[in-house]
């Protein structure tokens, strides 16, 4: 996992079979999947209060408990349906979608769409809707995400830069913006480390390697759990062309994200 290196490669260092070595990957991928809710879990009321105090203190920008982004990773061209992962840059990737914190653990994650599905539908289909709830967002808080995903009182976004927005949208933006850079240090970080998912996966089963990927995302919770961190991370340009959301979000979700940005808005710009 920590390198691009084929199996052929690994199993000629290590003097075992390349299907010795392909069992044996396998393995420790469904061992640690297994305990994929031990080491990537939401976190609590406790635990929220203490990132939300910290990105404030370190950015001004209120209530964040975490930050959401997706990443793609690049895979072999598939011999089924491959035109389905190509994604808007040319390549055949699947999705990974992650939301951390401030300490660069995952809080939760979802891989396996393919890449040409839209960040707002991998959303969607990863139902992290269903964890949306006062109980799991104490205190008023919210996730930051970019202009990819759909406004609600849980997810906080810029505003669209139409030419016109005033010093305060500006000002929220650059501050929303700021906050953000945690997940884009945490993507790079993680490809930093295991780097057969930076460069091209060497592995064709489809089905197989959304699991591998998430054991990635485990490994790197259990590696920031024992303070075990790469100080150079790699640097991941992976800016979103915005494209028109495939569908509204619920009106009245939308309205209450709406309020909710406009008031941290005035709020920060009464602050600085």
């Amino acid at each position: 996992m920590a390198t691009p290196n084929s199996f052929r490669c690994v199993s000629d260092r290590f003097d075992v079979d390349k299907a010795t070595a392909w069992r044996i990957v396998q393995r420790v991928v469904n061992a640690l999947y297994e305990n994929v809710s031990q080491f990537i879990r939401w976190p609590t009321m406790e635990e929220a209060e203490q990132t939300m105090e910290k990105i404030k203190q370190n950015y001004g920008f209120p209530g964040v408990i975490g930050a959401i982004d997706g990443t793609h990773i690049k895979i072999i061209a598939p011999k089924d349906h491959g035109e389905s992962y190509i994604n808007r840059k040319g390549y055949h990737s699947i999705q990974l979608q992650v939301i951390c914190d401030e300490n660069l653990k995952f809080l939760h994650c979802y891989g396996g769409q393919v890449g040409s599905v839209h960040d707002n539908r991998v959303f969607r289909l990863s139902n992290f809707e269903t964890l949306c709830t006062d109980d799991n967002f104490p205190n008023d808080s919210h996730l930051l995400g970019d202009a990819a995903y759909s406004i609600s009182k849980y997810i906080m976004v810029p505003f669209k830069d139409n030419g016109h927005l005033s010093e305060r949208q500006i000002n929220f933006n650059k501050r929303l913006s700021s906050a953000r850079m945690i997940v884009e240090r945490f993507l790079g970080l993680l490809k930093g480390r295991f780097r057969s998912i930076l460069d091209t996966l060497p592995m064709q089963r489809t089905d197989l390697i959304p699991k591998y990927i998430i054991a990635c995302c485990i490994l790197h919770n259990i590696c920031i759990l024992n303070n075990d961190i790469i100080e150079t991370p790699i640097i991941i340009n992976e800016s979103h062309v915005i494209q028109e959301q495939l569908r509204t979000a619920d009106t009245n979700a939308q309205n209450e994200g709406i309020e909710k940005r406009n008031a941290i808005m005035y709020s920060l710009s009464n602050i600085f």
